[in-house]
């Protein structure tokens, strides 16, 4: 089967958790950038890598990559790629997205013309025709100039990764699925410690947990772009590949996932959404406030998305809301706790200093993941000895 370079972006900061996801579905990673992995794989890794990844946007087939400071080097530097390879005579091909960072080309509307142009002329030469119908599968192309280098992709995913298809409504200040995912990622919790988000919103970080738990695979309910691309991946192969993410479902497992808001509508939103996940039996939702946050468990974990205080009068409140955090966690023996807000003043009004600070983007809002390690809990005991 015909290898290709497949192109993984994510959220800048997390390429160590999205290049760990990539090692483990058995790729092969040949570069490392700032927010996109680029990995080596077949047509399956393309339905795998869509299926499988919980931290990547979306999944991108490279078709090539040159220099070109002018149009005319960007217009053949586009004619001179293979594109009847990856585009049947039929196909539906258009520049989604151009981006471009410290390049002398940097007008995306430009941009996405002369590519557009260029591969017209290149699949003209190549099935001999004057007129595209463009009534077939569809391959969406986005272009990414840095410092003069054109990298030139395909995108096989579609809508973007982070729909998953289990959220119809979301709360004021959603926070991604992919950068959920990744969050709960760069912690050490497992399915067998105790887990709280005390402003679940709609239930992203407690919904991604569960998924992980149970082994359900992120894309396994949603549909894929390059599902139409028989060309390049035949549709068995896509069969295979999901049937390897419902054979490895398993939700007969003993977890304790709670997640708590002071809204009861958006509680009632967040049950709904664990049901499309198919994770509604493992969370426990309760409409509760922070304040109310107290277990007898020991070594459990907070991860949540608090308030930011977006608005004049939200902010006013803020100071008061992360002191009852603070005050919640300190009653909470021995437990770790994950917090990403874009509040600067957090860490002064939970009262203590977290052990770790992560700058990371949610959106264009810059935030920080604020890491309160709690000790780790005691290795149990094996016992050896046989039954008789």
């Amino acid at each position: 089967m015909k290898c290709y370079e497949l192109m993984a972006p994510c959220h800048f900061g997390l390429e160590a958790v999205l290049k760990r996801e990539i090692y483990d579905l058995g790729y092969e990673i040949t570069q490392v950038e700032d927010g996109r992995i680029t990995f080596e794989g077949d047509a399956e890794a393309i339905c795998r890598g869509n299926i499988f990844l919980r931290t990547t946007e979306r999944v991108l087939l490279k078709i090539g990559k040159f220099q070109a400071e002018t149009f005319e080097e960007l217009f053949q530097g586009i004619k001179a790629l293979p594109w009847e390879k990856y585009i049947p005579a039929d196909g539906k091909f258009w520049v989604t997205k151009a981006s471009s960072v410290k390049s002398k080309l940097f007008s995306p509307s430009d941009i996405q013309r002369i590519v557009k142009k260029a591969i017209v002329e290149r699949l003209k030469q190549k099935y001999d025709t004057e007129w595209f119908s463009e009534e077939g599968a569809s391959y969406p192309i986005r272009i990414f100039l840095l410092k003069d280098e054109v990298t030139v992709t395909i995108d096989t995913s579609g809508d973007s990764l982070h729909k998953r298809g289990y959220r119809y409504l979301a709360s004021k200040a959603p926070i991604s699925e992919t950068l959920a995912a990744a969050l709960i990622l760069l912690t050490p919790w497992k399915g067998d410690r105790i887990l709280v988000d005390p402003f679940c919103g709609s239930g992203t970080f407690l919904i991604e947990a569960a998924m992980m738990a149970a082994n359900i695979a992120p894309g396994m309910k949603r549909h894929f772009l390059s599902e139409g691309w028989n060309n390049l991946i035949p549709e068995e192969l896509w069969q295979e590949c999901f049937k390897e993410a419902e054979d490895m479902v398993n939700t007969d497992i003993k977890v304790d996932i709670q997640g708590y808001d002071i809204d009861g509508e958006i509680v009632k939103a967040a049950r709904d959404n664990a049901r499309r996940a198919g994770v509604e039996q493992l969370i426990h939702f309760q409409q509760r406030s922070v304040s109310d946050l107290h277990h007898p468990k020991k070594y459990g974990f907070i991860i949540t998305n608090p308030p930011y205080g977006e608005r004049m009068e939200e902010k006013e409140a803020l100071p008061e809301l992360y002191a009852g955090i603070g005050e919640s966690y300190r009653g909470l023996n021995s437990w770790s706790m994950y917090i990403i807000t874009s509040y600067e003043d957090a860490e002064r009004y939970i009262g203590c200093k977290a052990d770790k600070n992560r700058k990371i983007y949610n959106g264009m809002l810059k935030a920080y993941f604020y890491q309160f390690l709690g000790p780790k809990p005691p290795k149990k005991n094996k016992n050896t000895e046989e039954n008789r």
